[in-house]
């Protein structure tokens, strides 16, 4: 493609990524990447030395979605450094072109050396290793699951890593569900499935994340019970991670599940406030951050438990406001800044009833809004709002979170937890509505115990 137009391209994805993030996301992390080129199916986005590993990890995704709208098709997207050039082109055997289109999936940072163990990821941490190091000897399939953000991606992109740099002539490929839909839905539709399946089956070892997106796409549910056959009966390996584990994962077809519970199984459970401080410290020195002592760090690890992604998300936020305002970072800082933002999930009497009225309330719409179908963004946002406090105030599982909300799917209630976790995370100006919605239902439950 002329730069000129690959230009053109990138400006339309910029403007693709501005309507997905609030504005200081987008300042803060976005506005700076500078599109560098693109070979076959890959663009190259050029990103800040010191942005770059937060821009990969939490942004490739936002990234992905923008460029297969503008350009119409998947495209990966390789953040590499500001000092990067594009090189001649990569060889066309096929495993060099294999491992050229399937390297930008990986995170070169996510690696077994950087994964911090406690007792919640003890087994998953060891099962993970033992698959990289001999892959389909044991533990195949394995099976991950556990809520967002403890370290599911990051296993499955470790086993990757290893194999990459110590496997040999090993192929493996790491997707996750929704890239796996979307590389077929497209494959369908340009008469060029046997191309997708040789993509996904002519590989040593799949990797696949968040399998339960594939809830409620039956021709994609069939596409991988085949492939995930395929691999299986000539010694390959898989591994797979969910949200749940798979007796839970009852809008999936129950052929499927019964092979994802055929090996082994493994949990991760959030880590403990020592492991949390152990997180921060490592992620600390990995970014290059200055000016954190063990205070300051241990007071972000108290204040924030829900997920290692929330974690993260808080240093993250904690260093831009220190970086904008020119405050040094401190306990205090840390305290005020989070302090409220990250409180601990409430299992309470609180009901969903009394969530939706509240929400309903406070956005100044009809309550039977937050059930019915009307995707006015508005009005999305307040539904969306309503779920995250039921699920943070109620329990509830996410399927019975969205029956509550008109229907609705685990997905749908999962990606409204999110983006919320997300807003409260950025501190932006809807998280004041979100944390006053909180804490007027806080001062229920005191009020129920008298």
């Amino acid at each position: 493609m002329p730069p000129d137009e690959l230009q053109e391209r990138w400006r339309e994805i910029q403007a693709e990524l501005r309507s997905s993030v609030t504005g200081l996301t987008f300042h803060l992390w976005l506005e700076s990447l500078q599109v560098a080129g693109r070979d076959r199916d890959t663009i190259y986005v050029q990103a800040p030395r010191h942005t770059r590993t937060l821009v990969q990890e939490r942004y490739a995704p936002l990234l992905r979605e923008a460029a297969a709208r503008v350009f119409g098709a998947p495209v990966a997207v390789s953040v590499v450094a500001d000092d990067w050039s594009p090189s001649s082109p990569p060889p066309t055997a096929r495993g060099a072109t294999a491992g050229a289109l399937r390297a930008p999936a990986l995170n070169p940072k996510y690696t077994f050396d950087q994964f911090v163990i406690g007792d919640g990821n003890r087994l998953a941490h060891a099962a993970a290793l033992a698959v990289a190091e001999q892959p389909a000897q044991a533990y195949n399939p394995l099976f991950l699951h556990g809520s967002p953000g403890l370290g599911k991606t990051h296993l499955l992109h470790a086993i990757g890593n290893y194999l990459r740099r110590f496997g040999g002539t090993i192929v493996a490929r790491y997707a996750t569900s929704d890239e796996f839909t979307t590389a077929f839905v497209t494959a369908v539709r340009g008469g060029s499935v046997e191309q997708f399946r040789e993509s996904f089956r002519d590989v040593d070892v799949l990797l696949i994340d968040d399998v339960q997106f594939l809830a409620d796409k039956v021709r994609t549910q069939e596409e991988f019970f085949h492939t995930f056959n395929a691999l299986y009966e000539t010694g390959c390996q898989l591994v797979v991670s969910s949200d749940r584990p798979p007796p839970e994962m009852g809008a999936l077809e129950r052929r499927l599940v019964e092979r994802f519970a055929s090996g082994l199984v493994a949990s991760i459970e959030p880590p403990s406030v020592d492991v949390r401080l152990a997180i921060l410290r490592k992620r600390a020195a990995l970014d290059g951050v200055a000016g954190f002592d063990d205070a300051t760090l241990r007071e972000v690890a108290e204040q924030v438990s829900s997920s290692v992604r929330a974690l993260e998300g808080a240093l993250i936020r904690l260093v831009a406001h220190a970086s904008l305002h020119g405050e040094r970072p401190s306990p205090a800082l840390a305290s005020r800044l989070l302090g409220g933002s990250h409180p601990q999930r409430r299992t309470g009497k609180t009901t969903v009833a009394e969530i939706q009225s509240l929400t309903a309330s406070a956005f100044g719409i009809n309550l039977q809004v937050l059930t019915d179908h009307d995707r006015r963004p508005s009005n999305a946002f307040a539904r969306q709002v309503a779920m995250y406090l039921t699920r943070e105030f109620t329990g509830a599982s996410l399927p019975a979170i969205g029956a509550e909300f008109g229907g609705r799917n685990h997905s749908t209630v999962l990606h409204a937890h999110r983006r919320i976790t997300r807003e409260l995370d950025e501190g932006s100006d809807a998280a004041r509505t979100i944390l006053e919605l909180r804490r007027r239902l806080e001062s229920l439950a005191p009020d129920r115990s008298r």
